[in-house]
């Protein structure tokens, strides 16, 4: 196929927000902006089936692949996808005009600015998973960060200043030591072509410090136990849209990083960090679960289960076996549609009510039944019922867990009744109970946009639930692939 469609599918939103930038910015023009956005993620998302439909999944190497020259042949502009990526570029592209669709309600002021920071944000995450030259992977990775900053520090809450600067610094400072691990890679092997280092592999007495400056970063943007404190304070001040990319994309472009550079590229040093691993996972998911436990705010509550969730995901994907790695993966993918739709859940009773203090609440479920159903099924996806995604990525995590260390999977087992106390109990104090505040009475179902996001993101919740085949015939070659290479690595390079 000699049409370039990976970079189309990276450059096409950012021609979108082009065409934005040069449009007025008025309320006459608004409602014009918004369909030129939706329209362009659309399209994207379109373009991103069709390329799954063109995917082979009976191939390990790297599909599609684009490798061309930049920055005076320093640089490659090299993408290309394989069986882990294809998934996460479909759920970038299927999340992004559902964030759009939802500004209706939440953005009063500069939307067509709110809608170019999507549309470029969404240009730079699904370069982050097709990017298969280290620099260009910094480069989409780091990029990120200023979109998401500005959707915090422009349209957040009260402390969106605050909350927005300490996300950037979280994150950025985290980077920096990959970057300088990255210019040593270039120095030690004379390529950042990841491609040619998985066949190179790296120097062993280099592996362990540069594991660790990629672990520097990995870690905060998963985030995980201790640096996952700046993820709570970001999911409060920023709007319905800005929670749903940052807890449905880009905490699994950190996800993502671990098992294509981590396990891929400096294997003996991940054997050697996996019980550092396992303790922050299984801290990250009784440490914050019980916090979960203990929050009035239900985007706080929220976040905390974010958490936990992606600690259910590095422990997985540490286990380094097939059923850890490819739970890991679809947990990441259930954990972007149920977390998207709870914010979004929590975004519907709050442009209503303005609160999204628990105890402002109790007692709608016949006032609201539509939100009522549709707030349950995404509950019970989030505590990991079977029927749902949830239970299909917990569920391989901890048989892939079991099988590497059986006490870590003891522990890590209490996550999952935990995560059904906060998860139950926040639904019980919402939607059951007395209807203790009468101005309650007021609030009207969802309307037709509100119902058409949330549904959309339902379905695939359900049928992957009971229907996974199609996510795990999609990894399956390519993560048995990552672990005969990271075996081999690892036995022959010791």
């Amino acid at each position: 196929m000699n049409f370039p469609i990976i970079s189309a599918l990276i450059l096409f939103p950012t021609i979108g927000s082009i065409f934005l930038f040069f449009s007025k910015d008025n309320s006459e023009n608004k409602l014009t902006t918004k369909y030129v956005a939706l329209f362009t993620s659309i399209v994207n998302f379109l373009l991103s089936i069709y390329l799954w439909f063109l995917f082979d999944p009976t191939v390990s190497n790297f599909q599609f692949v684009e490798d061309r020259k930049w920055l005076v042949g320093f640089i490659n502009y090299k993408v290309g996808i394989d069986g882990i990526s294809i998934l996460f570029v479909v759920l970038t592209t299927f999340i992004t005009p559902l964030c759009i669709i939802s500004v209706n309600n939440t953005i009063k002021s500069r939307l067509r600015d709110f809608l170019i920071a999507i549309l470029i944000m969404e240009s730079f995450m699904i370069g982050v998973f097709c990017a298969l030259d280290l620099f260009v992977f910094y480069l989409f990775f780091e990029a990120g960060l200023i979109p998401m900053f500005l959707i915090i520090g422009i349209w957040g809450g009260p402390k969106r200043v605050y909350s927005a600067f300490k996300f950037f610094l979280y994150t950025l400072l985290g980077s920096v030591l990959m970057l300088v691990a990255i210019i040593s890679i270039y120095w030690i092997t004379g390529t950042t072509d990841v491609v040619e280092l998985y066949e190179l592999g790296i120097d062993t007495k280099y592996q362990n410090l540069l594991w660790l400056a990629f672990f520097s970063s990995f870690a905060v943007k998963t985030p995980m136990w201790p640096v996952h404190t700046w993820l709570p304070d970001a999911h409060v001040e920023a709007p319905t849209a800005g929670s749903v990319l940052l807890a449905a994309i880009l905490l699994k472009m950190a996800g993502y990083g671990f098992i294509r550079f981590s396990l891929g590229l400096f294997p003996i040093a991940s054997d050697f960090f996996t019980p550092l691993i396992y303790f922050l996972s299984v801290i990250a998911i009784i440490f914050t679960s019980l916090i979960a436990l203990m929050q009035e705010d239900m985007k706080k509550l929220i976040a905390y289960s974010s958490v936990a969730h992606m600690g259910f995901v590095t422990l997985g994907v540490f286990t380094i076996n097939q059923q850890g790695i490819e739970g890991s993966i679809i947990q990441m993918i259930s954990h972007g549609l149920v977390s998207a739709a709870l914010f979004l859940c929590v975004g519907v009773v709050y442009d209503r009510m303005h609160s999204r203090l628990i105890n402002s609440y109790g007692g709608i479920i016949s006032i609201v039944p539509k939100y009522s159903v549709l707030f349950m099924i995404f509950t019970l996806a989030a505590l990991g019922l079977p029927g749902t995604t949830g239970f299909i990525g917990e569920f391989l995590i901890l048989m892939g867990a079991f099988k590497d260390n059986f006490l870590v999977a003891v522990i890590a087992s209490l996550g999952v009744i935990l995560g059904a106390a906060y998860m139950l109990w926040l639904y019980k104090r919402v939607v059951f109970g007395k209807l203790i505040d009468k101005e309650l009475i007021k609030m009207n179902d969802l309307n037709k946009s509100e119902y058409l996001i949330l549904t959309s993101l339902a379905i695939p919740t359900i049928i992957f639930g009971f229907y996974p085949d199609p996510l795990i015939n999609t990894i399956e070659v390519s993560v048995n692939d990552l672990i005969n290479m990271y075996n081999f690595n690892l036995y022959n390079k010791s």
